[in-house]
C-alpha cells in the first residue's frame, strides 16, 4: 500500500533511528509526504523550517497528530508503545520499528521506502550505504584496531547499543563493552566508571541521546 501523508514520530536512537527514517525520505524525493516530525528533528537542516513536530522521546500531541491526518505514523522502540496505542485506537495507521542492529536499520531504509512506493531508489540508496559500510571494512583490514568506549548516556553511564556496536567494528575498533551491546534496553547497558577505566579504552566517542555532549564531564 503507498501511503500519501506520513507523520515521523520516533524516539531518539543514538546518532538517532528516527532522523534516518526522516532523511531517508527527503533522500528518496518523498519529503512532501511527511506532514510532522520528531521533536528533535535536526536533519536535514531544513526540517525545522519546513515540518510541524509533533512528538517528544515517550509523549506526543495526538490531537496535533490527529490534526495532520496523516495516512501512516513511523514510530520507534518499546518507549513508544503507548503512542502508539493511543493512535491506533484513534484509527491511525502505525508502523513500530525496533531495529538495534546494522541489518535491521537497512531493512528499515527498504521498509520505509516500500511505504512510499518508491521504487528503485530504494534499492540505489539501501546499497549505497552497504557499499560504503564494505568499503571502509575494506580500509581498516589489518590495521591496528584501538579498543573503544562508547558512551550513549553520562547519567548513569551507559554503552553502545548493537548497531554502533558493529559501526565501530566496520570502521577497525573493538567495542569494550562488546557483550553488552547486544542488550536491546539502555538499562541493561549500564557500567560504571571503574568498569569502564579497567577496560583501558584508547579511544571514547559520546553521543548522548538527546542531548549535547559536554567533553569536561567525561573522564
Amino acid at each position: 500500500m503507498r501511503y500519501g501523508r506520513v507523520c515521523v514520530a520516533s524516539r531518539l536512537n543514538g546518532s538517532s533511528a528516527s532522523r534516518r527514517r526522516r532523511s531517508n525520505l527527503y533522500l528518496l524525493g518523498e519529503q512532501d509526504r511527511i506532514v510532522g516530525v520528531f521533536g528533535y528533528a535536526v536533519r536535514p537542516p531544513q526540517v525545522r523550517r519546513e515540518k510541524p513536530r509533533v512528538s517528544a522521546f515517550t509523549s506526543a500531541d495526538i490531537p496535533k497528530v490527529l490534526a495532520l491526518a496523516p495516512d501512516l505514523v513511523l514510530a520507534f522502540s518499546d518507549l513508544q508503545a503507548g503512542i502508539v496505542a493511543d493512535l491506533a485506537r484513534a484509527g491511525v495507521a502505525v508502523h513500530l520499528f525496533n531495529q538495534r542492529d546494522v541489518a535491521g536499520i537497512l531493512a528499515m531504509i527498504r521498509t520505509v521506502a516500500a511505504h512510499v512506493d518508491a521504487g528503485d531508489r530504494t534499492e540505489t540508496l539501501a546499497r549505497g550505504y552497504e557499499e560504503r559500510l564494505a568499503t571502509v571494512a575494506g580500509q581498516s583490514h589489518g590495521r591496528p584496531r584501538p579498543r573503544v568506549y562508547v558512551e550513549e548516556w553520562d547519567e548513569p553511564l551507559i554503552s553502545g547499543i548493537g548497531w554502533v556496536s558493529e559501526l565501530v567494528r566496520i570502521a577497525g575498533g573493538d567495542d569494550v563493552f562488546p557483550e553488552l551491546a547486544r542488550q536491546a534496553a539502555a538499562k541493561d547497558r549500564i557500567v560504571t566508571q571503574e568498569a569502564v577505566l579497567a577496560t583501558r579504552p584508547e579511544v571514547v566517542l559520546a553521543s548522548w541521546c538527546g542531548k549535547k555532549v559536554v567533553p569536561s564531564r567525561i573522564a
